[in-house]
């Protein structure tokens, strides 16, 4: 098993390219089987989840290429699907998996998908998705842990959420564009996301208005064109990526260019780091990131966007960990997504946890142990922690890590860290 082993307190300079938003790739991979013709998208980043998502798609028999002399470029043919489901051992490793459950009744008129498995950060139920199928007169069951879904032609519906669920309104989204009449989407998920896969599929010939509100109308087309490779869409960039990187400088100081990186997508992230000291400039398709001195503490309250996201608390927990002064952290999201503190703890930091709130207390420095992650962002947040930690940090079960960032140790050392991976 991978291991990554960091040599802390050095400075980071220089430029780290961003890649593709993991939250977009996903279900824009998935929208491909919406069209009987081919679909080409841009920008699609190296990842664990995209790997099982190709996976499962040509399990399928979507057939799924990336370019040879353009490697983020993945060209996806649905023309010939033949099996409409999603088998347990594909999808218990990620929960996005159920993002095929849309498209293939839309364009098929059945559906079997497996419960979703994925990380521990707690439970994401799919009770919402299955509200809103049948909303749009889909007949779907539960049985022996699989969803199997079935409708002639899916009607346009209002659907109101409980509450506001991203992958919800994507499959929602997907489904409603080949559905018969008009669907409006209360309660809609407004994550920038959400607007990259509706403009991927007005690409594509679906009609959609109000994509980026709490309130989406689409009006049902009958089919969907492919995107050929001169008129691919580009996946935006990732936003917890860029964010994970401007914590990184803020916590271990220095001077970083990021490019193709979008700070509009990330206010609230950039006011935090702003308050906690670090100097953040940033234009068309750039930021760039200063931090001279030891950072201040910030405290905050996840919630949906464009509200703190909960994908950046633990990155920023990294940071208070070091900081001046004492932060108080929210989290109103996941249930276990403090699961980092106790590996925190061990590299000497001092947070107190009550329910959903941690109360982080810095400290002038942290100190080098073996430390192990435990979902995909509590393992960027021990990445931070070693960088500025004295001594060696050696971070296990890094396979977290590898599910949503493309390279990172890589990226890391091109501005100076001291990281390698290990086995």
């Amino acid at each position: 098993m991978d291991k990554l082993l960091i040599r802390g307190g050095r400075q980071l300079q220089g430029e780290v390219t961003i890649s593709g938003a993991k939250n977009a790739a996903l279900p824009e991979l998935c929208a491909a089987l919406l069209s009987a013709e081919p679909v080409t998208l841009n920008n699609v980043p190296r990842l664990q989840d995209v790997s099982t998502t190709l996976k499962l798609l040509r399990n399928m028999g979507v057939t799924a290429e990336r370019s040879e002399s353009q490697p983020d470029q993945v060209t996806l043919d649905a023309g010939k699907v033949t099996k409409p489901e999603a088998p347990y051992d594909l999808v218990k490793t990620m929960r996005a998996s159920i993002l095929v459950l849309g498209p293939l009744l839309a364009r098929f008129g059945q559906a079997t998908v497996s419960l979703p498995g994925g990380c521990a950060i707690g439970s994401r139920p799919v009770d919402q998705h299955i509200k809103g199928m049948q909303a749009m007169g889909a007949d779907v069951k539960v049985e022996h842990g699989y969803i199997i879904a079935k409708a002639t032609r899916l009607k346009g519906a209002r659907i109101t959420t409980d509450m506001v669920t991203v992958t919800g309104t994507e499959n929602f989204l997907m489904a409603a564009a080949l559905a018969e009449g008009e669907t409006i989407l209360e309660n809609a998920a407004q994550e920038p996301e959400i607007p990259d896969l509706a403009e991927m599929l007005i690409k594509m010939g679906a009609k959609i208005e109000g994509h980026g509100t709490a309130r989406i109308r689409i009006q049902g087309v009958e089919k969907l064109t492919g995107l050929a490779p001169a008129a691919a869409h580009e996946i935006i960039p990732d936003r917890i990526e860029t964010g994970t990187f401007l914590c990184a400088v803020a916590a271990a100081g220095g001077d970083v260019l990021l490019k193709r990186a979008n700070a509009g997508h990330l206010g609230a992230v950039v006011d935090k780091l702003r308050e906690a000291g670090a100097t953040i400039e940033a234009g068309d398709g750039w930021i760039r990131v200063k931090a001279s001195q030891r950072p201040r503490a910030v405290g905050f309250k996840t919630s949906e966007y464009p509200a703190f996201p909960t994908d950046m608390q633990a990155q920023f927990m990294a940071l208070n960990c070091i900081a001046d002064g004492t932060a108080k952290v929210t989290e109103t999201i996941f249930e276990n997504r403090f699961m980092h503190v106790n590996e925190l703890v061990r590299l000497g930091a001092k947070i107190e946890v009550d329910g959903h709130t941690a109360y982080v207390t810095g400290v002038p420095g942290l100190s080098g142990a073996t430390v192990m992650a435990t979902d995909l962002r509590a393992s960027a947040s021990l990445v931070i922690a070693g960088l500025v930690a004295e001594g060696e940090t050696i971070v296990d079960r890094i396979y977290h890590l590898d599910r949503g960032y493309d390279q990172m140790e890589a990226k890391l050392r091109g501005i100076g860290a001291d990281i390698e991976r290990t086995k």
